[in-house]
């Protein structure tokens, strides 16, 4: 798999309230992956074609004040209208509202407890990495 994503990683301030909103969120599970404050994050099952593996770690800087300055990965969700609520159930914030991209599915930018920010989007069914 050349040139594949196959590992992503989430900076952390608390890293155990970052655990537990995405575990609240989207139901993603973690393993102790070496020092304190740091996880092995497993996404989904084998056979998913999203990525399967993460890590969270805590931030050894401090966290820039301007805009995006990093990857940005957006989860593939069943229900765009109940993950938004999730998230916002687990203390997150909406950045933007859902927005529909014609033929593709509609999305949402959000951030987590710690100001990293994401996507999530409800594909289209006929969409490769829409949610089985």
């Amino acid at each position: 798999m050349a040139n594949s994503v196959v590992h992503f990683e989430i900076f952390a301030t608390d890293v155990e309230r970052a655990r537990k909103f995405y575990e609240r969120v989207f139901g993603w599970s973690f393993e102790v992956g070496g020092p304190p404050g740091m996880y092995f994050i497993f996404t989904g099952v084998e056979g998913d074609p999203g990525l399967t593996h993460g890590l969270i770690a805590k931030r050894t800087r401090a966290m820039a004040e301007s805009s995006l300055n990093a990857f940005r990965c957006t989860i593939s969700v069943h229900s765009i209208v109940d993950t938004v609520a999730a998230i916002e159930a687990a203390d997150g914030t909406l950045r933007s509202a859902i927005t529909a991209i014609p033929g593709v599915g509609q999305v949402a930018e959000f951030e987590d407890t710690d100001g990293n920010v994401a996507c999530v989007m409800q594909y289209e069914p006929h969409m490769p990495y829409a949610a089985r």
